[in-house]
């Protein structure tokens, strides 16, 4: 395995002190780089005739290698160390998301109107005629971001507390990106039926529902039943938004390398939520040569106790990971680091498209294969081509809760996957490029005004 590259998600702030005097700045950033640390931005904060206080920003590549360079620092002499602070920590202190009214609060009218008695009438406005709740309150704009904990990333099982983290970074993506108001559920149960009745007891507040971290083969059986029962989009971001940017990168290498969806042989390995989305969304895109994989190797039809999920891309050949890719002209890994070797890449179809993943290593580095594929993603941001749900669910989201659907279709999750890839023109489309940037303002606009078009074409638009 090549070492990871360093990174913000294990960055540290270091305040230390150094005598003023010429070489000593360089021999910190010297100690730094020789344990492969990566200097961020250095501030003076104080300057005396004898001292110079700096702070420092130091992207590491893991937890140990932030102690090595903490260590090699603490072996300069006459360098003291004041502060040292992981800047991921810092960031979540507190928490990241807060509410905040939309309307000022300043006199007694104000009050009369926002709270007691004024807005009594509003409640029986809503009481008169549901739909006012949409118009009357933050329902219009609000989605639930629903979890039991049971996958959170690609860390596991860890409950709803520890899954509270990444569900308020979503909340912040939400915000940032589709000006959505969401909010964090994480639910102290496992228990499917728990799930789904607690979701559908609180949908009342909520535009739409997105599902986040609940491990398969559960997560199917839930999104599907709330679908059923709830009249506000349901949406498995694991599962579609997955599938929806990965598509859209997918039609974007197929341009580079001149090769058409319906006759590419296709490899798909993991096949949890992730995994099976992408399959589906792919033969509804016209895919006709799909191989799923999971930890056993080529789902077969010889397999005994396949969920229906994974029944459903079942095949008569049977074999190892390996034998999948033998000849194939694209690997989608949805699944472990470090499970294919670049003798697995060499043995793929001319011109392959690789694109791994798992995070936060993937299933090969690219560094090993960049010879030898013609386009490589993965889902890290320090690499080209990151395959990032923002790119989808902000718009998506935005979209649904605009055109008010009481559902997402298929034909919503294409039209996202068109509109993403259209993003990116002919003549800047490189074996680099295939993606739009999740900065990309455009992003958000592109794919809901797609969704809001398939909305009405399927005619589930109720706006």
């Amino acid at each position: 395995m090549t070492d990871l590259t360093p990174n913000p998600s294990y960055s540290l702030t270091i305040r230390l002190d150094l005598p003023n005097h010429p070489g000593t700045l360089a021999s910190v950033t010297g100690a730094i780089a020789s344990v492969g640390g990566s200097l961020g931005q250095i501030s003076l904060i104080e300057r005396t005739l004898k001292i110079s206080r700096r702070e420092l920003e130091v992207d590491a590549n893991s937890t140990e290698h932030a102690e090595k360079i903490v260590a090699a620092l603490r072996e300069l002499p006459h360098i003291k160390i004041l502060k040292i602070s992981d800047r991921t920590f810092d960031l979540h202190r507190g928490g990241k998301i807060h509410i905040q009214s939309r309307q000022p609060l300043t006199s007694q009218s104000d009050l009369a109107m926002a709270y007691t008695p004024g807005v009594g009438r509003i409640c029986q406005a809503i009481a008169r005629d549901p739909e006012e709740v949409f118009a009357l309150t933050i329902k219009s704009n609000s989605v639930a971001i629903v979890t039991d904990g049971s996958a959170v990333l690609g860390l596991g099982n860890l409950g709803p507390k520890a899954a509270l983290p990444v569900m308020e970074g979503k909340a912040m993506l939400f915000k940032e990106f589709g000006q959505i108001d969401a909010f964090p559920i994480c639910l102290a149960t496992q228990d499917t039926e728990k799930i789904i009745e607690t979701v559908k007891n609180i949908a009342p507040v909520f535009g739409g529902v997105n599902l986040e971290d609940i491990s398969a083969p559960r997560c199917f059986e839930i999104e599907a039943r709330l679908r059923q029962e709830l009249d506000i989009p349901v949406f498995h971001d694991d599962q579609h938004g997955t599938a929806i940017v990965s598509t859209a990168a997918l039609y974007n290498a197929l341009k580079l390398v001149h090769k058409s969806l319906p006759e590419v042989r296709i490899v798909i390995n993991g096949a949890g939520a992730a995994g099976c989305a992408i399959g589906r969304l792919l033969r509804k895109a016209g895919a006709n040569h799909i191989v799923m994989c999971d930890s056993k190797g080529i789902i077969s039809n010889n397999r005994t106790n396949l969920t229906p999920e994974k029944q459903e891309f079942a095949v008569e050949t049977s074999g190892t990971l390996a034998a999948a890719m033998k000849g194939a002209d694209i690997f989608l890994g949805v699944s472990m680091p470090g499970v294919v070797s670049l003798e697995m890449v060499q043995s793929m179809a001319s011109d392959p498209i690789v694109f791994a993943m798992a995070n936060p290593i993937p299933e090969i580095q690219p560094e090993l294969i960049q010879d030898y594929v013609a386009v490589m993603a993965t889902g890290r941001s320090d690499y080209p081509n990151q395959i990032n749900n923002v790119l989808a669910f902000p718009g998506v989201f935005r979209g649904a809760l605009d055109c008010r659907t009481a559902t997402i279709t298929t034909n919503m999750y294409l039209e996202a996957a068109q509109a993403i890839a259209h993003l990116v023109p002919p003549h800047q489309l490189d074996r680099e490029h295939i993606i739009p940037s999740v900065f990309d303002d455009r992003v958000v606009t592109a794919v809901s005004s797609a969704v809001q078009q398939a909305a009405r074409f399927d005619g589930v638009a109720r706006q």
